[in-house]
């Protein structure tokens, strides 16, 4: 995904995954350490939790401050501190998980035995209890990691490329062999992982089993406040509610690219081939946007271009989304995130651009770091940003521990979630244009929306169905490569478009799985963005189809966002997502009632059209 976050509470990538309230996954079998831990009380659990949340605070900051330093002066000396920080806070919450562990046979309470989950899952990757071990799958994991950072592809012509530079290519490329080259292309860097990736599901299966897991699938899967079986079934729920859009979406697509590259090369009936889609792994297809853009779609006006004309500057443009959420009720950032944030790339030195948005003191020391362009794209990032920070902000009383969003999904749904009231009603209440488009301009607004957040719903699900596979040893490294593309036409209705050698580990070109980066979060995120903002509008008096709205200047909608995020992890995910939509269970309808009118209109152009794949 396009946008990270800095947490408070978890700092680094060890900790990425947010447990549940009472652990449903029945442990295999208690383990000789917590057999002989049972003698451990429930007063052992509060001194240890005090202690861990006093010990964690301190690598928090300490962590935190040292990434920020290395990102914004990025040197070899820069690199090595903040290496070191994040090394002290690994080590530690390998530490607490394997503590945390003793008191699975303790009887505490369940605030308790929350903040113990949430330490005993936080390991992404949980190392045997073996010092040989664990360090080799330290070793598994930056060698995958250097792999992938430093793969390069040389083309037939010579030229040497990054994966930056491929995927810009494929962005604007229209030639089909050179897709098909730079698709290849890519391709040829990942193969060297997958022994080292098959190794390291060995021992992360051996860690997890020795916190008391089936399986390193069914450990992340327990991180959502119910059973893992039930959170799988979840899923496939709420893609059901999904498909039907998805389905009509792809089928228009389909006839669009056949039209571009011939229906010898895209056929009618069958998946659309991976490489044709604007992206290198055909997860989003807003890039080929201008391929399927329906007729007169045009919206009568640029916002990169009104921000040049209104004399927005990048400061002048963060103030604008500052101004959204305190027309919320929200209170204005503190002066120090002025200061301190990082807006534009400085010339005299190196800074990681990528847009993020940090808290580095689990209080009030709230930053985002952005080189901003002066465009639309940037001007709704930086609300999405915001987003994050203003979420922070507003968990900052919860014990450290809880300092993180209800579900892994809910922090990038809120940032998603206030980019979808920037729409053309509220650009003409800030003044940047002078008046609304008709609703005749909703469907190309809708088409270049859904090619991003509609066509990326299957492939954010499947990613872990695949590793959920690999960790139950239901497919085998032999077998890596086949199940990838059996789920990737499936469920996206893409394929490979050449045959792929059974040595091949496709997965491997996708950074989250050698990175080992849980992906069902970004599934979620696209479910929940969708409800929550369908919810707002709601509560903001909203009259209008939820796609023309805007939750701008309603304090209602902002009072009942603020107790939600107040809440951080504290309590069940569901208890949370029922402040603001009323229900404890997801529903993807909503994602249905944004897009209604795209979908109808899909529906038309896909009359005497043979659709599904």
């Amino acid at each position: 995904m396009k946008k990270t976050i800095k947490l408070s509470a978890i700092a680094t990538a060890l900790l990425l995954t947010i447990s549940g309230c009472n652990d449903t996954t029945p442990p295999k079998k208690a383990t000789a350490n917590q057999v002989a831990n049972q003698q451990l009380s429930q007063q052992d659990a509060q001194a240890f939790l005090t202690e861990v949340e006093k010990q964690m605070t301190a690598l928090v900051i300490d962590a935190s401050r040292a990434e920020w330093i290395y990102q914004n002066f990025i040197t070899e000396d820069t690199s090595a501190l903040a290496s070191e920080q994040n090394q002290k806070y690994t080590e530690a919450g390998v530490k607490y998980a394997m503590e945390a562990a003793k008191f699975d046979n303790v009887e505490v309470t369940d605030e308790q035995r929350r903040k113990l989950n949430i330490l005993k899952q936080s390991l992404v990757i949980p190392a045997p209890q073996d010092s040989e071990k664990s360090a080799e799958l330290a070793k598994l994991a930056a060698d995958m990691g250097s792999i992938y950072g430093k793969g390069t592809y040389t083309t037939k012509s010579g030229e040497k490329l990054s994966l930056v530079d491929m995927s810009a290519k494929m962005a604007s490329s229209r030639d089909y062999d050179e897709l098909l080259e730079l698709w290849q292309g890519w391709r040829t860097v990942s193969p060297a992982m997958k022994p080292l990736y098959s190794r390291q599901v060995v021992l992360a299966n051996e860690g997890a089993e020795g916190l008391g897991y089936k399986d390193l699938g069914a450990m992340w899967r327990s991180n959502y406040d119910m059973t893992p079986d039930d959170f799988a079934n979840e899923l496939d729920r709420l893609w059901g509610q999904v498909k039907p859009l998805y389905d009509d979406l792809h089928c228009y697509v389909r006839a669009e690219l056949g039209k571009e590259y011939g229906e010898d090369k895209v056929p009618q009936d069958g998946p659309i081939p991976a490489h044709l889609l604007g992206n290198m792994w055909a997860q989003q297809w807003g890039n080929i946007y201008d391929l399927v853009a329906p007729e007169n779609a045009d919206p009568g006006y640029d916002v990169t271009t009104q921000l040049a004309k209104h004399n927005y500057d990048e400061i002048k443009m963060v103030k604008g989304a500052e101004n959204f959420f305190t027309s919320l009720g929200f209170e204005p950032l503190p002066e120090t995130f002025w200061t301190r944030s990082l807006f534009t790339k400085p010339a005299d030195r190196d800074v990681m651009c990528h847009a993020s948005a940090w808290s580095l003191d689990t209080q009030d020391d709230i930053r985002i770091k952005m080189c901003i362009q002066k465009t639309g794209e940037d001007f709704s990032t930086i609300h999405h940003e915001l987003g994050h920070n203003f979420y922070q902000r507003a968990y900052k009383n919860q014990s450290v521990l809880f300092q993180n969003s209800a579900n892994d999904g809910f922090h990038e749904a809120i940032g998603d979630t206030i980019a979808l009231s920037v729409t053309p009603k509220y650009l003409k209440e800030i003044g940047l244009i002078d008046s609304i488009p008709d609703e005749s301009k909703d469907i190309g607004l809708l088409m270049k929306m859904a090619l991003d957040k509609v066509a990326f719903i299957p492939f954010g699900l499947l990613v872990d169905q695949w590793r959920w596979k690999v960790f139950s040893g239901e497919v085998t490294p032999e077998n890596y490569n086949q199940a990838w593309w059996e789920l990737r036409e499936k469920y996206q209705g893409v394929s490979a478009p050449i045959a792929r050698d059974a040595d091949a580990f496709d997965p491997g070109a996708k950074y989250h799985v050698p990175a080992n980066t849980p992906y069902s979060r970004y599934f979620l995120a696209h479910i929940q963005q969708f409800e929550f903002h369908r919810s707002l509008c709601e509560l903001a008096g909203n009259t209008e189809a939820i796609h023309r709205c805007s939750i701008y200047q309603s304090k209602e909608a902002g009072e009942k966002l603020n107790s939600m995020l107040e809440m951080g992890s504290s309590r069940p995910w569901q208890e949370a997502y029922k402040v603001v939509t009323g229900s404890e269970q997801m529903d993807a309808t909503a994602i249905l009632d944004y897009f209604a009118p795209l979908h109808t209109w899909l529906k038309e152009k896909n009359q005497n059209r043979q659709c599904g794949f």
